[in-house]
């Protein structure tokens, strides 16, 4: 098991890169600082996965890099641009699948919204629906309404909506919370499986600690807020995974452990500023 404090293990070239981000908000009883001095970057075709107790600051994290909420300091930069917007090169799944699909389109309507908003040709348009919905296994309900499928099939349509637009990022907000554990299952398994086709980058956010184990290459655990990162945890598990197999290897069991205590130590208040007083103890200042 290999582990790096300061957040900037990528696999490979950078394309993604959040540096000292920092969000406050501003409320009727003054400023609240939910996130700070986040940093750490992606490489091309990684997936790591961000993790952290209720409240930690995840969805405002990813809301930041995703160009829909604006850093109080510091920036977010996706393939050597600084991010002041919602970038073409990303795409972003949510957990509420009910409320990103319209009900009164079709499947395929559905699938084809970035894509016809992009500018992207008629006929391409197709081929990348229909080939998103191949790969989502949906190739089937083309023309069914949202509300015909069930909730796994929904998040399907999601998904399939967000790799058409073909991203080079693929931020996913607790996609899976709201299905059956054995739906859950077959999603994560199924996003491995997108995420080796297509060769694109993922971070995705759980609160899910054997979640987020199974999927990521790394694992970016956060603090309480104000938010920092307690650890970059690199995963030493085989490209190659199950259900079964994985979840029962003592690599599994001794990581998810490690991340385990890790959340305890999160829930039990650790944040920017107990770091920064054990610090001062530390020096004996």
């Amino acid at each position: 098991m290999s582990t790096d404090v300061t957040g900037t293990t990528p696999k490979g070239e950078v394309l993604l890169s959040v540096q000292g981000v920092q969000k406050v908000y501003s409320t009727p009883t003054g400023p609240v600082e939910a996130v700070r001095d986040l940093t750490f970057d992606l490489g091309k075709g990684e997936f790591a996965c961000l993790v952290g107790p209720s409240g930690s600051g995840k969805t405002t994290l990813l809301k930041v890099i995703s160009g829909l909420m604006p850093a109080t300091s510091g920036r977010v930069v996706l393939d050597g641009k600084t991010i002041d917007g919602p970038p073409r090169g990303m795409a972003l799944v949510f957990q509420e699948y009910g409320r990103s699909l319209y009900p009164w389109m079709r499947v395929a309507e559905n699938v084809v919204l970035p894509l016809r908003a992009a500018g992207v040709p008629k006929a391409e348009r197709r081929a990348r629906v229909d080939e998103a919905l191949e790969q989502v296994g949906l190739a089937h309900v083309p023309k069914s309404y949202p509300w015909q499928l069930s909730g796994g099939m929904q998040q399907r349509v999601a998904i399939a909506r967000a790799i058409a637009y073909r991203p080079e990022v693929l931020l996913m907000d607790e996609p899976f919370a709201a299905v059956d554990a054995q739906t859950r299952a077959d999603l994560e398994d199924l996003v491995r499986k997108v995420w080796k086709e297509l060769g694109i980058t993922v971070l995705f956010v759980t609160h899910d600690i054997d979640e987020s184990v199974y999927l990521g290459e790394r694992v970016i655990i956060l603090s309480s807020s104000p938010t920092i990162i307690l650890e970059d945890l690199r995963i030493d598990l085989p490209a190659e995974r199950d259900q079964l197999e994985t979840r029962s290897m003592p690599e599994f069991v001794e990581q998810r452990h490690h991340v385990y205590e890790q959340i305890q130590k999160a829930k039990r208040g650790y944040n920017a500023d107990t770091a920064s007083m054990s610090a001062v103890a530390a020096s004996g200042v």
